[in-house]
């Protein structure tokens, strides 16, 4: 995994102890097994959004909070240039900008998100919550469940993100959509 998973999972290990929170009680707050929390803590499993999300919720912080390590002077909006947003590099193929990154309270977790071209299937991941994708430049194949769709710019799509689901570019170039995750 990456050294930025390691690091979050630090940062989890750390407040979750700060909290005084048992892995077990952690786990039941959160809706994950306490293996799924040991994996997350040591860095060794990815991190779903709704995750993240029910996380900060339980341990009382932003989800910007965990992702950096930085508590960055939260308030009531959050203005993020072209081309700019907090940088989060979870996967090789995806790239993700968060756009809510300073705003406080939020609902949702939105992001912009390029996918890097790749010549296999992706694996298909699942998580809580809900989910909204709207492309904005580019070509992607969308999968969820046993389907798939071709999205093409301005093409949208809002599902039940439980249900396994991965982007994959085509055309051997980049696609990048807007992300909503709602938990």
């Amino acid at each position: 995994m990456t050294e930025q998973l390691k690091e979050i999972g630090m940062r989890l290990s750390n407040l979750r102890g700060i909290a005084e929170l048992t892995p077990e009680t952690f786990s039941e707050k959160t809706g994950i097994t306490v293996q799924d929390l040991k994996d997350y803590e040591k860095g060794d499993k990815d991190f779903s959004f709704s995750f993240l999300y029910n996380a900060a919720r339980v341990l009382g912080v932003d989800v910007i909070d965990l992702m950096s390590g930085d508590s960055p002077h939260l308030s009531g909006w959050c203005l993020v240039r072209k081309g700019e947003g907090y940088s989060i590099d979870r996967r090789a193929s995806y790239k993700y900008r968060h756009l809510a990154f300073t705003f406080r309270d939020k609902k949702a977790e939105p992001f912009e998100v390029t996918v890097e071209p790749a010549e296999q299937a992706p694996a298909l991941h699942a998580h809580d919550g809900q989910e909204f994708n709207r492309l904005i430049s580019g070509r992607m194949k969308f999968f969820i469940s046993n389907m798939e769709y071709v999205l093409e710019p301005g093409d949208s799509v809002y599902f039940n993100a439980s249900i396994p689901h991965a982007m994959q570019a085509l055309d051997n170039a980049p696609a990048e959509f807007l992300a909503v995750v709602m938990g």
